[in-house]
């Protein structure tokens, strides 16, 4: 399994190739606000564990691999999103608070945040009920 660091690059390259169709060394350590040196250090790594092809001066690939846990990662961010959108969080804190929780739960527990924001989305009402709890507790703490 790749670490929370290896994670994050893996996540921004699959971004950007979705985005740009490819993912230059300078793209990913703007997106990553990191020197080059340390992408192209980690893009080696990324190279030597399979996740992606990199060949100096000619970019990169992810492999199949590569490719799919990106996808999940990708994945992984924006469902805590809308999770996080769902229980109120305020959305000047959702991207910190993502980042600060992604690399520490479990898929088991991704997957179950998963059926939870498919329960509030199937059924709108159900967002405005726990809307209204949230509501009444702030009033009694007051």
């Amino acid at each position: 399994m790749p670490t929370p660091s290896m994670e994050d690059y893996i996540e921004q390259i699959y971004i950007l190739i979705e985005e740009k169709g490819y993912a230059r060394v300078s793209d990913i350590a703007e997106a990553l606000s990191v020197h080059p040196s340390s992408v192209t250090k980690m893009v080696q790594k990324l190279d030597k564990d399979e996740y992606l092809v990199y060949e100096k001066y000619r970019g990169l690939v992810l492999t199949a691999k590569g490719k799919k846990i990106g996808k999940r990662l990708v994945y992984r961010h924006e469902l805590l999103e809308q999770f996080m959108r769902i229980i109120g969080v305020d959305e000047e804190n959702i991207y910190r608070d993502v980042e600060g929780i992604e690399h520490h739960l479990s898929w088991n527990a991704i997957d179950r945040i998963g059926d939870l924001v498919q329960y509030f989305q199937e059924d709108p009402e159900r967002i405005q009920e726990l809307r209204n709890v949230q509501k009444q507790n702030e009033q009694n703490i007051e």
